[in-house]
C-alpha cells in the first residue's frame, strides 16, 4: 500500500508524484499553493466527530461536538453508552445521529469496531467496513480514513465542495455527479488523498478564503 500521509512533507510528496502522473494537477498546485496537512483525533472520538459533523456547517459540527465532549467529560464508548439521549439532544444531536451514536458505541464496546485495524486496510475494505455500522455511510468513512488516518487512497466523491471544485478546475459546464466524480478520480489511484487535498485546497483559493474542508 502506498505511504500514509502523516505530515505535511508526506502531502506534499503525495501532491508531487500525483502531479507528475496526472499533469493536469501542476497547474492547481502551483496555484493552492503550500497545502497544510490537516488532522482529526483518531479513533472513537475521530469517527464521532465526524458523525457529528454530517450534513452541517463545520463551525455548527464543531459546537455539538465540544458540547457532548464537555457533558461526558471526555468521549469514550463506555461514557456514551452511560448517557442519556437527553444528554445527547441537549448537545445538538438529532434523533438520527443518536442512533449512529448508539450504534458506534455498541459496535466499539461488543468489539465489531476495531478501528486500528481499519485503518490499516485498503480503501476498498476499510470503508464497507466503517459502513457496516449502521448510520455510516460512504462519506462519513472516507472522511475519516482521509482525516484521522491518513489514508492515501480516499476521494470522498459526494463531498459537494469536491464536486464544485473538479467543476472549476477541469471546466466542466456542471458539478459532476457522485459516480462521475467516482469515475474521474479512480484513474488517480493511489493518490486520491491527495487529488481529495489539493482540490479543496484549490476550491478554498477560488472562493477567497471560505471553509471548504470537511472537518
Amino acid at each position: 500500500m502506498t505511504r500514509f500521509i502523516q505530515s505535511d512533507e508526506d502531502l506534499a510528496r503525495h501532491i508531487a508524484k500525483l502531479a507528475k502522473a496526472h499533469p493536469v494537477f501542476a497547474p492547481l498546485a502551483a496555484e493552492a499553493g503550500a497545502i497544510p496537512i490537516r488532522w482529526l483525533d483518531g479513533g472513537f472520538k475521530g469517527l464521532v466527530f465526524v458523525v457529528t459533523g454530517q450534513q452541517i456547517s463545520i463551525a455548527a459540527g464543531g459546537a455539538i461536538y465540544n458540547r457532548l465532549e464537555a457533558a461526558l467529560e471526555g468521549i469514550t464508548p463506555g461514557k456514551l453508552a452511560a448517557a442519556s439521549d437527553d444528554v445527547l439532544r441537549a448537545a445538538g444531536f438529532s434523533a438520527p445521529k443518536i442512533r449512529t451514536l448508539r450504534a458506534l458505541q455498541e459496535a466499539a464496546l461488543s468489539g465489531r469496531l476495531d478501528l486500528a485495524s481499519i485503518e490499516t486496510r485498503k480503501s476498498e475494505e476499510a470503508i464497507p467496513a466503517l459502513c457496516g455500522i449502521k448510520g455510516i455511510g460512504p462519506w462519513t468513512a472516507e472522511v475519516y480514513l482521509l482525516f484521522a488516518a491518513g489514508h492515501p487512497d480516499i476521494f470522498p466523491c459526494a463531498d459537494l465542495a469536491l464536486q464544485e471544485a473538479a467543476r472549476l478546475a477541469f471546466a466542466l459546464d456542471a458539478r459532476p455527479a457522485p459516480r462521475d466524480l467516482r469515475a474521474m478520480s479512480d484513474v488517480w489511484s493511489p493518490w486520491r488523498s491527495a487529488a481529495a487535498r489539493l482540490l479543496w485546497a484549490y476550491y478554498g483559493v477560488k472562493k477567497a478564503g471560505k471553509a471548504t474542508t470537511p472537518v
